[in-house]
């Protein structure tokens, strides 16, 4: 639960649930701070607690990481979840100083290589064929050893957030 409430977002088979998973969590809670009212910027910060009680990618019970997935880095996240997502949308929050996003800041500043941040994965086909998953547009490719543009300038905007990086 979110603060005692049920989350309204969670979809799935199950209504029982009382948690959002963070691919379900990340996307409204952007859009509700980005909403101009008081009562969505206050539903914005009770789904971001979704997020920060797990520092954005362990579990609670164990302090174990949730998924693999969540720490590899992807563009575009589309709606989707790793922790450069989830520091972003909190960027958006102005939650970067809460001490539960030192694990998550750590782990982006680890992950830069000389060139900027690799997209280490992907969630699209770079494809002219309209079909599930395909994209008209290839955002920068995948690779371990080389940088992808487009992780790299959300790696930065949210570094000099968090008053890591000074440009």
């Amino acid at each position: 639960m979110i603060h005692g409430h049920r989350s309204p977002w969670i979809c799935g088979p199950t209504r029982a649930a009382d948690t959002s998973s963070f691919c379900e969590t990340l996307l409204p809670m952007r859009g509700l701070a980005a909403y101009p009212d008081r009562d969505a910027a206050a539903a914005a910060r009770r789904a971001a607690e979704v997020l920060l009680v797990r520092r954005l990618a362990y579990r609670v019970s164990t302090g174990e990481l949730i998924r693999p997935e969540f720490v590899k880095l992807h563009y575009p996240l589309y709606w989707h979840y790793d922790v450069l997502g989830g520091l972003k949308g909190l960027a958006e929050l102005g939650l970067l100083g809460d001490p539960r996003c030192t694990d998550a800041l750590d782990l982006i500043e680890s992950l830069q290589q000389a060139d900027g941040w690799p997209a280490h994965a992907r969630y699209y086909r770079a494809s002219a064929d309209v079909a599930l998953h395909n994209d008209s547009v290839d955002w920068g490719g995948t690779s371990t050893r080389r940088a992808n543009p487009w992780v790299t300038v959300d790696a930065l905007a949210v570094l000099r957030e968090a008053g890591r990086l000074r440009l």
